[in-house]
């Protein structure tokens, strides 16, 4: 299931750095292209770390399973404050076109990571 939900984000990060970087240089030139790169980038980052926290807990205990998971969710946040702040007053990119590609980098890897759960035929409790 965690393989499944890795190949479909990696296409999705892949379409979205293309489209994303096509749109982009339509929109807003360069600087459009380079927000969608650094967009499908963090859009990676996030993604590739929720499934990897999930990879290393698969078989922990509830609690220990919810740590990781938020231990990586808070790492996320970390890497996202500080790559805005790195990126604050840079006009090599547009602002709008990373938001864009991140915000459906986000909503795209839920809707996969929900695919993959949903097909992966595994009961929800055990008897």
């Amino acid at each position: 299931m965690l393989r499944r939900a890795m190949r479909s984000t990696l296409l999705l990060v892949g379409v979205l750095a293309v489209g994303g970087g096509l749109v982009g240089w339509l929109v807003a030139g360069t600087a459009g292209v380079w927000g969608a790169l650094v967009g499908a980038g963090l859009a990676a980052f996030f993604c590739a770390t929720t499934i990897w926290s999930m990879q290393r807990t698969v078989g922990a205990s509830p609690t220990a399973m919810a740590a990781g998971v938020m231990g990586a969710w808070l790492a996320k946040i970390v890497v996202l404050v500080v790559v805005l702040v790195l990126l604050r007053g840079a006009d090599f990119y547009d602002p709008y076109v990373l938001f864009v590609v991140l915000a459906l980098g986000a909503v795209g890897s839920a809707l996969l990571d929900y695919q993959a759960v949903r097909g992966a035929r595994m009961p929800y409790v055990q008897p």
